[in-house]
Order: structure tokens, then C-alpha cells, then sequence
């Protein structure tokens, strides 16, 4: 008799085991944004924007021109919801998802071009790409906003041309003082990543 309660003891806690392990886990996030929506979309079009940068596939002009076109949408996002009471009505909505496809179109286009990012040797190659990085890990983890993307990519371009108009002038090198007047922008370039890297600016999501 004692064995047989035992038993029955034993078999009421294994089958017990299960729902309590259900009732022990953590209620799922509600704050996790609705798969699709515009607080969902947003982070994932600047993960597929780092990966171009960090990829080469996009170059500082295209990622620049995606990025003023993604600040644009977040600001226009913003005075929406300040006029609103912090909510979009429904026409707001799909304007913005409409602009947000136009976008997502566009980052695919520009990843799939031809035109990809060429960085040249040494060490003023190397600070290019080493920029470009920074960029793409200050993208990809919201630390830069898409408008400090921007501006920020504007300046590498910049150099980018300065670089090209040097080359093209000298028969494809550098001279010495070039390469000093290029190294003092890149210098320039790196301090705007670091502040925008540390700041307080977010992208939005």
C-alpha cells in the first residue's frame, strides 16, 4: 500500500511537471513593434543599409541619399504624431509606408548595381575603409541617426572626389602634400563619427 502511494505520488508530480513550466515563463514583450509596421520597418531598413556600407555595395552617395530620404521620413513621421496626440491616423500610415516602400525598392537597386565601393591601397585606402566601417556599425546599431549618416557619409564623399580630382590630375598618385591634405580631412571625418557615435541622438524606432 505505502509502495503504491508512493507511486502515485511520484507519477502526479512528473505529469504536474509541464504546466508548471508553462506558467513559469515569461509573458512575451509587449513592446516588441508589430512585424511589418512602421516602428518595425524603420530598424530594418537601416540593418539593410550597414550591410551595404559594411558590404562596399553601396557607395558614400548612395548610402547619403538614403539616408537624408529615411531622415525625411522620420521627421515627417514626427510632426505627424506631435499633431496627432503621439499617433498616426490611418491616411498617415499608409503614406508613410509608401514612401518607406519606395525606399526599400531603392536600397535593394543601389546594393545591386554596378557601382560599388572602391577604397584604393595604402593607408589612405585602408582610412576609407576603416570609415566606412564605423559608419556601418554606428548604422546598424542605432547609435547614428539616419541624418548623421547622412552628413556624415556627405564628408566622406566629399574626400571621395577630392581623392579622384587628385589621382586624375597627377596620373593616378598622390603626392605628398595631397596625401597630408587628405589625411587632415579623414581626421576631421573620424572626430564627426565619434561625436555622432557618442551623442545623445538616436535613430528613432
Amino acid at each position: 500500500m505505502r509502495m503504491t502511494l508512493l507511486t502515485f505520488a511520484v507519477a502526479a508530480l512528473v505529469a504536474s511537471g509541464p504546466v508548471f513550466a508553462q506558467q513559469s515563463q515569461p509573458a512575451p514583450a509587449t513592446n516588441t513593434p508589430r512585424e511589418g509596421s512602421i516602428n518595425d520597418r524603420r530598424p530594418d531598413q537601416q540593418q539593410r543599409i550597414a550591410n551595404g556600407v559594411q558590404s562596399g555595395q553601396l557607395t558614400t552617395g548612395e548610402t547619403k541619399n538614403l539616408e537624408s530620404r529615411e531622415a525625411n521620413i522620420n521627421r515627417e513621421i514626427h510632426a505627424d504624431r506631435s499633431a496627432d496626440g503621439g499617433k498616426l491616423t490611418t491616411q498617415e500610415r499608409h503614406h508613410i509606408q509608401h514612401q518607406e516602400n519606395n525606399v526599400s525598392r531603392s536600397i535593394y537597386t543601389d546594393k545591386h548595381n554596378a557601382a560599388q565601393a572602391r577604397f584604393g591601397k595604402g593607408e589612405i585606402g585602408q582610412r576609407r575603409e576603416n570609415q566606412q566601417d564605423r559608419i556601418a556599425n554606428g548604422i546598424r546599431s542605432g547609435a547614428m541617426s539616419p541624418a548623421e549618416a547622412a552628413r556624415s557619409e556627405g564628408h566622406e564623399q566629399q574626400i571621395n572626389r577630392q581623392i579622384a580630382s587628385d589621382h586624375h590630375a597627377d596620373g593616378g598618385r598622390l603626392s605628398a602634400q595631397q596625401q597630408r591634405q587628405i589625411n587632415r580631412r579623414q581626421n576631421g571625418a573620424s572626430r564627426q563619427i565619434y561625436r555622432q557615435n557618442h551623442n545623445h541622438r538616436r535613430a528613432p524606432k
